[in-house]
């Protein structure tokens, strides 16, 4: 880090007092690997391949061409306010302190809440994506691979637990193999490009911008039957579900170089460079195609399909091979954002067993019980929801019908108070990257209404029980909250607090080494 001097090491520890913390996470990422760490959990060769049906199948081309760039709009909305936030308040699991600062207690317990749920589901639900990807790519047609619960699970115990090992191991690590994961998605999504490109049968840029309505069984079922309106609306669920994770920029505040600066920066970048990169390679695959009333047919298959039918066999399994990759160092980048939520979430108390998930190793310095506990809840997540059924529908595919929800949710509360909080008490500071009372307002009223539209197409048909689940974790949070909590949880430190803490502080640095 020769560009980090002893003053904006001193800066960065000074931010991080005033809020009432210790220095126990060790600062080893710079400002590129703040960017790729969520760079690496948005990987569009994740979301973009695996819920590419939700497009192919919904609304055809247009649902790539015209559908995409408005879909990642709607992602940037939330990430250029929130980067406003960051910059004023880096710390790890931001988001809760965020909603606990600009709001009360209250808002910043249902953030932690929201942002947890989904954090942990959400890698479940990537690592499930990396496990049907290799079974397509390898599992089944080299090794005769079945797809069973036990098969299933111990895929990814093997996978979560080697992600896991990686961040227990240190940050230094972790941001070396997500430093690459950045790397390696860029050539990989443009090598993907171009193959797709060299095989395509023409080039009709046309089938981009052509609306058509593939829902039923003209599209494999993706989407039950509904109007071409709606079936396009119903595909910006592709871009917004993939452009997601980027949080985890500020999840990692505390690990992270001039943070301030750094933070905002990694989190907006990621945004942008994913939403172009993905667009090129989305596209390019919408024109590989041969047909796209067959293509819609295939249903979830639609990129084996179309692999298997128009690429050379060397030349797919090469990119199988860096997706697959791609995919696993997604899942690594998901634990450090879980693990750094749980540990910010515990050090003030807001977990069960909170003093041990709040404990920093001195050797790693990292928060070894949280990364264990959260990699082993999306685990059994995914197997315990994966046996339970609702009617035909696993309890697992409605809850992560959920996921998102929860998670732009956590997004949208500290937003929205940061609205009525800039120039007040609660928020009368403001940090190096700032957009300006008027823009930040713009963004944040914008947040609000898409907020709105994500959690409208997140509960139709087939995921209407998500408004259920939703409902349900409200209600079940007020009665918690109003029950429990409210009596017992104290929230970050504010105010007097922080200066009460200050041997605190320094007990903790010591015990790690930093003092």
């Amino acid at each position: 880090m020769s560009d980090y001097s002893d003053t904006d090491k001193k800066d960065d520890v000074s931010v991080l007092h005033a809020m009432g913390y210790a220095q126990e996470l060790e600062r080893r990422m710079s400002s590129f690997s703040n960017f790729a760490v969520s760079f690496s959990i948005i990987c569009i060769l994740s979301g973009g391949i695996n819920s590419l049906a939700q497009a192919t199948s919904g609304a055809g081309g247009a649902a790539i061409g015209i559908g995409w760039p408005l879909g990642c709009f709607v992602s940037a909305v939330f990430a250029i306010a929130m980067a406003q936030i960051s910059s004023a308040y880096p710390t790890a699991g931001g988001l809760y302190h965020w909603g606990s600062i600009l709001g009360n207690r209250f808002t910043g317990w249902l953030t932690a809440w929201f942002n947890l749920l989904g954090l942990v589901t959400v890698l479940g639900a990537i690592n499930v994506g990396t496990y049907y990807f290799f079974m397509g790519a390898f599992g089944t047609p080299y090794f005769g691979w079945a797809d069973t619960t036990v098969v299933r699970i111990v895929f990814l115990v093997a996978i979560t637990g080697a992600q896991a090992l990686v961040n227990h191991m240190g940050i230094g690590l972790t941001a070396k193999l997500t430093d690459i994961s950045g790397y390696l998605i860029f050539v990989t999504s443009i090598a993907l490009a171009i193959v797709c490109l060299a095989s395509a049968p023409s080039y009709e840029i046309s089938r981009l911008f052509t609306f058509a309505n593939y829902s039923g069984e003209a599209g494999g079922n993706v989407w039950p039957q509904t109007s071409g309106t709606w079936v396009f609306l119903l595909g910006l669920l592709l871009p917004i579900y993939t452009i997601t994770g980027y949080d985890a920029s500020a999840h990692t505040s505390e690990e992270t170089i001039k943070a301030a600066h750094s933070v905002p920066r990694g989190m907006v970048m990621s945004v942008l460079w994913s939403a172009i990169f993905g667009y090129i390679m989305l596209s390019s695959f919408v024109l590989m195609l041969p047909n796209m009333d067959d293509a819609a047919k295939q249903g979830w298959n639609v990129f084996f399909w179309a692999m298997d039918t128009q690429v050379n066999s060397t030349i797919k399994d090469i990119l199988y091979l860096a997706i697959l990759v791609c995919q696993w160092l997604c899942g690594l980048a998901t634990v450090t954002s879980v693990s750094r939520m749980i540990f910010a979430f515990s050090r003030d108390g807001g977990l069960p067993a909170s003093r041990a998930l709040a404990k920093v190793s001195p050797t790693y310095r990292t928060p070894v019980a949280a990364i264990w506990t959260g990699s082993i809840l999306a685990v059994l997540f995914v197997w315990g929801s994966s046996l339970v059924s609702i009617g035909e529908t696993p309890v697992y595919t409605i809850v992560v019908s959920c996921t998102v929800i929860f998670l732009f949710f956590s997004f949208a509360i500290p937003i929205g108070l940061g609205l009525f909080a800039w120039g007040t008490k609660k928020w009368d500071k403001m940090g190096p990257w700032n957009l300006g009372e008027g823009m930040f307002k713009l963004f944040a009223v914008l947040t609000i209404l898409a907020m709105i539209l994500i959690f409208v197409l997140g509960i139709q048909p087939p995921n209407e029980w998500a408004l259920y689940i939703t409902v349900g974790f409200l209600v079940l949070s007020g009665v918690i909250w109003f029950g429990f909590e409210s009596r017992r949880f104290r929230g970050p430190p504010i105010g007097d607090e922080v200066a009460r803490r200050q041997a605190e502080i320094a007990a903790a640095e010591k015990a790690v080494g930093q003092g």
